[in-house]
């Protein structure tokens, strides 16, 4: 059997079916009529009652893409017929059709409910985004947005944001309107993304649909859905959106509805919703969101050593709240000790490591490894052309592989060609470079960068720095920088009060 024909690589039912069909072109092609022949002398042979024989029009459904419920029975049965009794093949295609059912059957666990989760508990700031999705999402006349978008980084705190509005937006209105959640898993480190047929059918189920009346297919789903909540002012929200196609069959297509999306993912292709980004957030909340989580009295002492460690951890909620809870629960910690080793440390082991690395593993190839090289970057603005010095690639592929790390908010496009790296990125970037990257390519990169930055004219002088055990040498701007982050904070100064 040709080399191209591998049934491991397929990860849905369509994969799987293309699979199916390539290897019945490979077996020349037989007809229909031919295989539902050799799948009745084969089940004759085995025992099995002609009532369980396949009629014609069952074995052609075998072929068609886009069956949910496929009958692993017969697509086995029509494996052996094409390849023969050959049981080593028959049982690779048996394996790979188990782990697509698995998958198939874990995308349609769905989490989804006709009420709203509760909100934070501490929601602080976001005063503008808050305003401004109350001020798309609320009728004025016929003026209406029937999707809003919440985009940004893992940990920054869009399901909080879409939380809190949601709640806003029904404490000013009627009670009576349908209110729908879905949690997508768009992001979910363990199984895959929720199956929008899957949510949809609880979704119907939800509005008061039987069982007997919800259709299979997934555009008749869609369509029912939609002319049941047709100037009904539902309000819905789809939490960790995985892309655009998982979205849209899941929209109202209607003024009458408002629908809240979260995404880490950019969804670009979404021309039905108005897309607000969603960035860490201000200083001054930032320091207010660690007090909410350490307690006040925790922090009275010196607030310049509060804005400082707000300021290592990047202002990204998850990590602040981490921290904060870190303090209320370990009160021997002077604010002098949280200096950026341990501020660091701490904020990945409690959550956000395990954040980042969901986003990570979305990614190609490519964009993976630039990635972690990014890491020997000096943490400023990076430039199109010193990425792909460290790729050792063309400036296009760089770009490229840029593009697909700022779609998974994993970097921030600053200008054309230029990007910005968030400090928790940059160090599980660190972390994750000389578990990935061989030594010698890690060196390599340096070179590379280093001859960069000299036929740019910038000062690239070097000094050997430790990464995870690795002795380098890196650009002295990005040593020094290290080293003032990783200097003790000043131990706290006495009659500063944190303001109210």
């Amino acid at each position: 059997m040709p080399q191209v024909l591998d049934p491991a690589k397929a990860r849905t039912i369509d994969e799987f079916i293309a699979e199916l069909r390539l290897l019945k072109a490979w077996a020349g092609n037989p007809s229909i009529t031919e295989l539902t022949r050799r799948i009745h002398r084969d089940w004759q042979r085995a025992g099995r009652p002609r009532g369980e024989w396949p009629a014609r029009s069952t074995v052609g459904n075998c072929f068609q893409m886009g069956r949910r419920r496929p009958n692993a029975d017969l697509l086995l049965a029509v494996v052996q017929a094409l390849v023969g009794p050959d049981e080593a093949i028959v049982s690779g295609w048996r394996q790979s059709l188990r782990a697509v059912l698995g998958e198939a059957e874990a995308a349609a666990r769905v989490s989804a409910y006709d009420r709203l989760p509760a909100g934070p508990s501490a929601f602080v700031g976001r005063t503008g985004l808050v305003a401004q999705a109350e001020a798309l999402l609320t009728s004025d006349g016929h003026m209406l947005t029937p999707a809003l978008a919440l985009e940004g980084m893992a940990g920054v705190g869009k399901t909080s944001l879409a939380l809190h509005i949601a709640h806003r937006l029904l404490a000013g209105e009627r009670t009576d309107i349908p209110v729908l959640f879905a949690n997508l898993r768009g992001s979910a480190a363990q199984g895959p993304a929720a199956d929008p047929a899957a949510v949809l059918e609880t979704f119907l189920r939800l509005l008061g649909i039987t069982g007997d009346r919800i259709p299979y297919d997934l555009d008749a789903r869609a369509a029912l859905y939609r002319q049941l909540l047709a100037e009904r002012g539902a309000l819905i929200v789809l939490d960790d959106a995985a892309d655009t196609e998982q979205v849209r069959p899941l929209l109202s297509g209607t003024s009458g509805c408002r629908t809240l999306i979260t995404s880490r993912c950019a969804l670009d292709g979404l021309a039905e919703a108005v897309r607000l980004p969603v960035p860490p957030l201000a200083p001054d909340d930032s320091v207010e969101l660690v007090r909410a989580a350490a307690g006040a009295e925790r922090l009275a002492s010196d607030l310049p050593a509060v804005q400082q460690i707000a300021g290592l951890l990047g202002h990204l909620p998850l990590a602040l709240s981490a921290i904060g809870r870190h303090m209320r629960d370990h009160p021997a910690w002077a604010l002098g000790d949280y200096y950026r080793e341990p501020v660091i440390t701490l904020a990945l082991e409690d959550g956000v490591r395990t954040a980042l690395a969901a986003s990570d593993a979305r990614l190609p190839q490519g964009a993976r490894r630039l990635l972690r090289l990014l890491a020997l970057h000096p943490p400023t603005e990076v430039e199109t052309a010193g990425a792909a010095a460290l790729l050792g690639e063309p400036s296009a592929a760089a770009e490229h592989h840029l593009a697909a790390l700022a779609a998974e908010h994993l970097i921030e496009r600053t200008a054309p060609h230029r990007f910005r790296v968030h400090p928790l990125i940059h160090a599980y970037a660190e972390e994750r470079l000389c578990i990935d990257e061989p030594a010698t390519h890690i060196r390599q990169a340096l070179a590379r960068l280093s001859e960069h930055g000299h036929s740019c004219g910038a000062d690239m002088r070097l000094e050997t720095r430790t990464i995870r055990g690795l002795r380098l040498p890196i650009p002295r701007q990005h040593a020094a920088a290290d080293r003032e982050r990783n200097s003790p904070l000043p131990q706290p100064h006495t009659g500063r009060v944190l303001a109210a």
